[in-house]
């Protein structure tokens, strides 16, 4: 099963940002307010790298379960083997579902762990499912 990440509404959000900020950049560079080659214009340079890269990693990030692991693509792939699995909780901001996507945080029994987001209600679902069987399995 795969699932966007990120809700549409998240996605958009961080659209407005990251593009807001590039037409900021754009209106300062005409106002002469950033001289070209300047340490300010290098950082803010810098700092809009950052923001487009984090933008991109949103838009495109899918999370993916299967009877084998947890997955989610981000700046690097997150992955988590189901069967090292040893607690689940579900992290949601109810009545913002649309906007704050729901996610599941996972620790394994030697205590590494991860936080792995899902937008869409069916996964949501398996997310809770997982949860469930996991504190039925782990006598929890």
């Amino acid at each position: 099963m795969q699932s966007a990440a990120y809700s549409p509404a998240f996605k958009a959000l961080a659209t407005v940002l990251v593009f807001g900020a590039c037409a900021w950049l754009v209106m300062l560079w005409q106002g002469g307010k950033l001289g070209a080659g300047s340490s300010l214009a290098t950082w803010f340079l810098a700092a809009l790298a950052m923001m487009l890269y984090t933008w991109w990693c949103i838009v495109r990030s899918v999370t993916t379960l299967d009877g084998e692991q947890l997955k989610q693509t981000w700046v690097w792939t997150k992955k988590m083997e189901l069967r090292e699995l040893a607690y689940g909780k579900l992290i949601r901001v109810r009545g913002l579902e649309w906007l704050i996507a729901p996610r599941l945080y996972v620790r394994t029994l030697l205590g590494k762990f991860n936080v792995f987001y899902a937008a869409e209600p069916a996964m949501v679902a398996e997310f809770e499912r997982l949860v469930k069987e996991l504190a039925e399995f782990r006598g929890r």
